[in-house]
């Protein structure tokens, strides 16, 4: 099990990763992407991976087979979306549109696209295993679902409906993180 200091430092990273998703997303729906938007939502699921560890770590207790089996979807997922939402924010946004096009012709389309199914099914596995376990408040739990559309929203142009996709999963973000620190400081 985690020590507490660890369990805190993954709540941080939680708070830190639904604000990197939700303020430069907001931004970019509203005013449009720019460099600065696209290297904080590049850096967002690097916090995320510390959150959803302690978030399972913490629930593991009451979860069973289902919960290990959705943790894991997510997590192998979790990294995949890393990559990619890496390389379409630090990578991709700084090539012109031909270049960009051309590499989306190729194995690395599919590879995107395989990375968003994988992450798409492990987060709707393991927002379940939240609601499951009753460890965390039920919204957010249930919000966890709402990360499935961000790789749909990363295929899409910068509008107001992206900046509500990237505003409701940076919310459920920040909420799990805080629910973290204070299921802790109910045991103290």
């Amino acid at each position: 099990m985690l020590s507490t200091q660890s369990f805190r430092f993954s709540a941080v990273c939680g708070v830190l990763a639904g604000l990197l998703i939700a303020i430069p997303g907001l931004y970019d729906g509203l005013a449009g992407e720019t460099a600065l938007t696209s290297f904080l939502l590049g850096l967002s699921p690097a916090f995320a991976i510390p959150l959803a560890v302690a978030l399972h770590l913490r629930q593991s207790h009451v979860q069973g087979g289902f919960g290990a089996v959705a943790y894991g979807v997510n997590m192998v997922g979790l990294g995949l979306f890393a990559g990619a939402v890496f390389t379409l924010n630090m990578a991709f946004y700084f090539l012109d549109d031909a270049t960009v096009a051309m590499l989306r012709q190729g194995p690395t389309n599919t590879a995107l696209l395989l990375a968003g199914a994988v992450f798409a099914v492990g987060s709707v596995l393991f927002s379940v295993s939240l609601v499951r376990a009753k460890v965390f408040p039920t919204v957010p739990a249930w919000g966890y679902m709402s990360v499935v559309l961000l790789p749909v929203a990363a295929r899409l142009p910068e509008s107001p409906a992206t900046g509500a996709v990237h505003t409701v999963v940076g919310a459920t973000m920040v909420w799990l993180g805080i629910a973290l620190w204070t299921s802790l400081s109910r045991e103290s």
